[in-house]
């Protein structure tokens, strides 16, 4: 494990998250976190592009990191709706932090909850069951951190077009892996990369249907981290590429049963909206930091504007696109699960576009309501504003793919031909 991984006295300015907490009290905690400790330190992360190590400190001493692992694990067992709710309280202060650690908290739900929702027979049950109480075991006792990268160079396997390009060759005793990860969040930070695998000896729709995902160790041999890290936003989440060449993994670390992935894509989709709760988060602090600067509320900031109509105006515009998103956000949140139906699926899309797009016209119209002092660093408008404009960008779902889906799948039943 990294060294920055050794035991540690508990903080007592840090409440510690339990099973027990409500989703209000875990939002409360992340709240304090990124009031106090997340917010003062963005800008630094932001301008040197550095990774958040001292906020994964934090995470781990609130016990953070076992957020979505299940309770009879000794996890908190938070469910995907409040899981949401916190991580859009997490990207209102650190975008590259709520970003980031959505990585870690998806691998945990997706080989617990979300499979726990597939019917499958006992024997793969049993199985899961053994592998993941290792997994999981490695995150509370030794306060490992998971990343998940999934963009690779040709985006066509990320957006569910094509067979990922990193394959994994069966050998005793478990994989090989081969292959290029890109906008690898975490990169450098994680212990372990949780990425999806095309098995090579598949052919055709089998090449999709029996992709494998793996546990990729970061001190394996063959790993490398590659490439610079020099991006427009989203700075802190230091996402450069991951090359492997022959990289063993272990059949312990095989992080879901065979054709276990392909099924949670089609029956759980909800489990690619959860980037959009850091840009719900980013909207709310870009319009929240808004209003505060009209009122003269905000250090440095001599005389209110609050009287101006335009500014009023601009504002009106402002809120008017936040509850849409905000709208959208709750609905979606709360109906996410298994097995969707059409209509839920179609919100969803519908969510994740506007919040992503509504991200980056509410700063926009933050930056012009508050005026041009607000492009200066020592404001956090600038960076929210480059980071806002991140959203619409990333798989699978990019606004382009949630705009195709809904009016596809709106004209088109499931079995209706396409060409």
């Amino acid at each position: 494990m990294n060294n920055q991984h050794e035991a540690h006295s508990v903080d007592d300015a840090i409440p510690v998250a339990t099973a027990d907490c409500s989703t209000d009290d875990l939002i409360a905690i992340a709240r304090h976190l990124g009031k106090t400790r997340f917010a003062p330190r963005s800008q630094q992360y932001d301008r040197d592009a550095s990774f958040p190590t001292e906020n994964y400190e934090d995470l781990r001493t609130a016990g953070f990191l076992a957020l979505t692992i299940p309770r009879e694990y000794g996890g908190i067992g938070a469910s995907f709706e409040t899981y949401c709710r916190l991580s859009a309280e997490l990207g209102k202060w650190c975008g590259a932090t709520a970003l980031t650690f959505n990585m870690h908290a998806q691998t945990m739900f997706w080989t617990g909850p979300m499979f726990d929702d597939l019917p499958v027979d006992d024997e793969v049950r049993n199985l899961q069951n053994s592998r993941r109480k290792e997994l999981y075991r490695k995150v509370i006792e030794e306060g490992a951190i998971f990343a998940q990268p999934f963009s690779e160079p040709n985006s066509a396997a990320a957006a569910g077009k094509a067979p990922f390009g990193t394959t994994a060759r069966r050998t005793e005793g478990g994989w090989l892996v081969n292959g290029m990860k890109h906008f690898a969040s975490l990169s450098g930070a994680a212990d372990y990369y949780s990425m999806v695998c095309t098995v090579d000896s598949d052919e055709g729709s089998n090449r999709t249907k029996n992709a494998v995902f793996l546990c990729v160790p970061g001190a394996a041999e063959g790993f490398e981290i590659v490439g610079d890290w020099d991006p427009l936003g989203m700075r802190g989440t230091v996402s450069r590429g991951l090359k492997m060449v022959d990289v063993f993994v272990p059949d312990q670390l095989e992080l879901l049963p065979a054709r276990i992935y392909y099924r949670l894509a089609l029956k759980w989709p909800h489990m690619f909206f959860t980037l959009c709760p850091t840009y719900m988060g980013i909207s709310q602090a870009a319009f929240d930091f808004s209003v505060s600067y009209l009122r003269g509320e905000i250090p440095g900031v001599h005389g209110a504007m609050n009287t101006v109509p335009a500014k009023q105006q601009t504002v009106a515009k402002m809120r008017l696109k936040l509850e849409q998103s905000r709208a959208l956000f709750e609905t979606t949140i709360a109906e996410a699960g298994y097995a969707p139906t059409k209509q839920q699926r179609l919100r969803a899309y519908a969510a994740q576009y506007t919040i992503m797009e509504h991200a980056q016209e509410i700063c926009a119209l933050a930056l012009r309501a508050c005026g041009g002092r607000t492009l200066l660093k020592n404001f956090p408008l600038e960076r929210l504003y480059r980071e806002s404009r991140c959203g619409s960008l990333m798989l699978p779902w990019t606004a382009d793919i949630a705009e195709h889906r809904l009016g596809e799948e709106s004209l088109f039943e499931a079995n209706e031909p396409r060409s």
